[in-house]
């Protein structure tokens, strides 16, 4: 009877939209709706895309909704308008992108004092984000028109939706010549000494965090951009004016005017390391005036006491520290002479390893100073001819002033004790084997060989004494324990469900042994491939088929181990499962009578005894926890149950 079932395909909201004077927020209230949309309902689509309703739409993501609303329902609207205006329906995009009242409306968004609600900001962002990605060449001929546009977005730059269109704005424009003339447009509207300008330590923190970013996001951007797009010959400006020398020099001289905060520290370095690095000729011109500053914040600060998961920390490390080892890490990696000798000279090495063994589990610094001791001492085997004195300008203070070798002896025997104590490792510990790992692999690469040598032989004898001690035991040993096998045949266990039961065979391992040499010893490959019926054998004639089953008599079944032994792991009983006492347990000793079940079989068959049975021959009797074989001497033929034939050989036999 299907009249009692509603078969009725057509939706609510066509229902809706079906009767005269339906709202848009009525529309809006169907759950269904924004799927609807995303499904191409022409109706619905059509009614969306009038003035009136993509007027309203917009209104709700860009203007406040009322504060008398409840705080879970008070955007409950200007969100489903969102999706809705960012479904990339082909008809709802034309309509936005088309009509400049639109445009105007959203625009009008940014012309608010700052600070911007997030939540409206991150709707519009989203918005004028999938116009530009699929109405380009209107959307960004609009925003061209408007003078202000740049500078309304960092003047709201606090909203992290506002650092994210400005990336939009690199990112998603193609094809490639229209993403060129964009980048020269934000270059002509000086972009990136805005954000540079940004970074002044007198600027909000919010600022200065999301400039910071945004730099790093346009580097890593446009460098990806620059990988992918091989046919784009023109460099890009952006990325060109980031790392040139006057905005890295104007960055630096942000960082440090005025009242120094740690937040301008931590945020003008991020911008610093990334540019740096592929573009470190001009360093020697730029960082030598604020070098001794980077290095004063290396110096204790005056810091809240934190609590940690080892305690509490009375004096914490900081970001700006960390930060400053980061760059101190990345300026030794340019391998440039002018600047590792300033480094030296400012005492830099020892304050970082100072801070290195004070702050024993911040291992995000054990890697900085980690990577600062392997630059410094690799920097022997690699340094070009035109540089002969740098080795002398950096490992002999870092052996010598810093006294590297006592500092590694020191802590790896105090941390000895500590664990003798019953102490737990300090954090450290891993990054000191690497790094006295990395000084003994140095004493024996080229140039380094001589040069860290000769140092080794100057320390005190005692101290070369502990040392070579410490490198050809303690630390030898720790790199053997530290090195673990990917696959090992030995030792190998169970399951835990395995484990529970016991094994049937004794602990003697020469039987163990015997019992695995023959269960190998037969099946070999020739015999697996021998086993079992070939197409030609499966004939009407019964001798065929006894014929293959009576290649297992050609079976050598004998074992070179003590029989009676052998014998008694074998009677032993597999332990029974805890089994339903309904059933019947497998594993009982039955009875065999084979009188009634023997055929004539030609000479050699094979007699099988299977677990858990009982069989007489003649005056034997065998009970066998395991499955058993033997041959007869000569045809069975009349055999009964109490008259069996010898055996020449009755072995178990393993399939």
């Amino acid at each position: 009877m299907f009249w009692k079932f509603d078969l009725n395909n057509t939706s609510h909201i066509d229902q809706l939209l079906d009767r005269e004077g339906v709202t848009l927020r009525e529309l809006m209230e169907e759950e269904d709706v924004l799927q609807e949309c995303k499904a191409q309902n022409r109706k619905l689509l059509l009614f969306l895309s009038k003035d009136h309703c993509m007027q309203e739409l917009v209104t709700l993501i860009t203007e406040e909704p009322p504060a008398d609303l409840e705080e879970k329902t008070r955007f409950k609207f200007p969100n489903i308008a969102c999706e809705l205006l960012t479904s990339d329906v082909a008809l709802i995009n034309d309509k936005l992108g088309g009509d400049e009242s639109l445009l105007e409306k959203l625009y009008h968004f940014l012309e608010q004092e700052p600070p911007l609600n997030p939540l409206l900001a991150s709707f519009f962002s989203k918005t004028i984000g999938n116009l530009i990605a699929r109405k380009t060449d209107q959307v960004i001929s609009f925003l061209r028109k408007k003078h202000n546009f740049i500078s309304l977005v960092l003047n709201h730059i606090d909203a992290s939706a506002m650092m994210d269109l400005l990336l939009r704005l690199i990112s998603c424009v193609e094809p490639a010549l229209l993403r060129m003339e964009v980048l020269n447009w934000l270059n002509e509207e000086r972009l990136i000494q805005r954000l540079t300008e940004l970074m002044h330590t007198g600027r909000d923190e919010e600022r200065q965090s999301n400039a910071s970013q945004t730099l790093c996001d346009i580097i890593r951007l446009s460098r990806d951009q620059a990988n992918q797009l091989s046919e784009v010959t023109e460099p890009d400006p952006l990325l060109a004016v980031l790392e040139s020398q006057e905005n890295v020099a104007e960055l630096l001289k942000n960082m440090f005017e005025g009242e120094r905060t740690e937040a301008s520290v931590v945020n003008g370095t991020q911008g610093l390391i990334n540019p740096k690095i592929n573009s470190h000729a001009w360093m020697l011109a730029v960082f030598p005036p604020f070098f001794k500053s980077f290095i004063d914040l290396l110096l204790p600060l005056c810091l809240i006491a934190i609590l940690t998961t080892v305690g509490v920390l009375e004096q914490p490390l900081g970001s700006a520290r960390l930060h400053v080892a980061r760059l101190v890490a990345s300026l030794l990696q340019t391998c440039d002479l002018s600047i590792c000798q300033e480094i030296c000279r400012l005492n830099t090495m020892d304050l970082l390893l100072d801070l290195f063994f004070k702050y024993t589990w911040n291992n995000f610094l054990h890697l900085q100073v980690e990577l600062c001791v392997a630059s410094i001492l690799n920097h022997s085997v690699h340094t070009d001819l035109q540089n002969p004195g740098l080795q002398n300008h950096e490992e002999r203070p870092l052996f010598q002033h810093c006294r590297l070798v006592q500092r590694i002896l020191g802590a790896w025997e105090e941390n000895d004790k500590i664990q003798a104590e019953g102490g737990r490792r300090r954090g450290n510990m891993g990054h000191l084997t690497r790094i006295a790992n990395t000084v003994v692999q140095n004493l024996e690469k080229g140039l380094a060989h001589s040069q860290i040598n000769d140092l080794i032989k100057e320390l005190p004898e005692d101290c070369r004494g502990r040392w070579e001690s410490f490198v050809g035991e303690t630390l030898r040993e720790t790199n053997r324990r530290n090195t673990v096998d990917l696959v090992s045949t030995h030792n190998l266990h169970s399951s835990s469900e395995d484990d529970d039961m016991e094994s049937p065979f004794p602990n003697d391992l020469s039987i163990q042994q015997a019992f695995s040499d023959y269960q190998i010893q037969q099946m070999t490959a020739n015999f697996v491939d021998q086993f079992g019926f070939n197409d030609e054998e499966f004939s009407e004639h019964d001798e065929n088929i006894n014929a293959a089953f009576d290649r297992i008599a050609e079976i050598n079944f004998n074992i070179d181990a003590n029989a009676a032994a052998f014998e008694a792991c074998c009677k032993e009983r597999i332990q029974q499962f805890d089994d339903c006492e309904e059933e019947e347990d497998i594993w009982d000793e039955k009875e065999i009578n084979y009188a009634t079940q023997i055929k004539a079989r030609s000479r050699y068959s094979t007699w099988m005894i299977y677990p858990g049975w009982t069989a007489s021959f003649g005056e034997t009797e065998v009970s066998s926890s395991s499955t058993w074989a033997g041959s007869p001497q000569q045809d069975g033929e009349g055999l009964q149950d109490t008259s069996w034939a010898s055996f020449t050989e009755f072995q178990p036999f393993s399939r």
